[in-house]
């Protein structure tokens, strides 16, 4: 009987329990009137109101989202408004037509260039080594001096072309340059101590012969 009480008073206090609690947003409302965030009175009358928002200042935060989404909307009509003006001379008629003439001038070009193929191909084709060209007299003398020109540009493109295959090999002359040169300093080292010592022994032999004559 007792085990029986005492489980029945423990469910009893369960219920009560679960009767009184309190929910997150129960919560979050008693801290809002709490710091004069809302008043009670407006928590009550917001389950008879039609408004969406039950609070001053939530309803100015919603109008100030709204207004920042009208704008946001108008923005992007600007910039569309923009880039249609941008892009309205390139696509204008006048524009376009104009256009349209020179690629029809073109294709016109082309079709004639294609009509005249086999001719065309024949003066390709055709040999130009031996062909004389008419050169006016007053230009000879220009030729004459063009061809000069040529010839040295020639003549000048060829040296430089014979520089630049030699560069690989200016790096191994240049190492055989400087070997050369240290064994020519090191001869006319060897030079100038033969040069003193036959200079000294010259000295020594004229000492002997003056001191035997006396």
């Amino acid at each position: 009987m007792r085990s029986d009480r005492g489980t029945f008073l423990q469910f009893q206090r369960c219920l009560t329990m679960d009767q009184f609690s309190v929910s997150p947003a129960a919560v979050l409302l008693s801290r809002c009137v709490s710091r004069g965030v809302v008043s009670q009175e407006q928590i009550d009358s917001a389950s008879c109101s039609q408004s969406s928002a039950f609070s001053s200042h939530l309803h100015e935060a919603e109008q100030r989202i709204r207004a920042q989404r009208q704008l946001d909307e108008v923005r992007l009509q600007v910039e569309l408004l923009q880039v249609e003006k941008q892009s309205a001379d390139v696509t204008h008629r006048f524009y376009l037509t104009g256009r349209l003439q020179m690629l029809q001038v073109f294709c016109g070009h082309l079709q004639d260039v294609l009509k005249e193929n086999s001719s065309l191909r024949q003066r390709l084709m055709r040999p130009l080594g031996r062909t004389n060209l008419p050169v006016q007299a007053h230009l000879h003398r220009c030729v004459v001096e063009v061809v000069q020109m040529m010839f040295d540009f020639i003549k000048t493109l060829e040296e430089k072309m014979n520089i630049i295959r030699n560069f690989p090999t200016a790096r191994n002359q240049l190492s055989q340059l400087n070997s050369s040169l240290s064994q020519l300093i090191s001869q006319v080292a060897e030079v100038e101590t033969l040069s003193n010592q036959v200079l000294q022994w010259k000295e020594v032999r004229s000492s002997l012969l003056s001191d035997s004559s006396a």
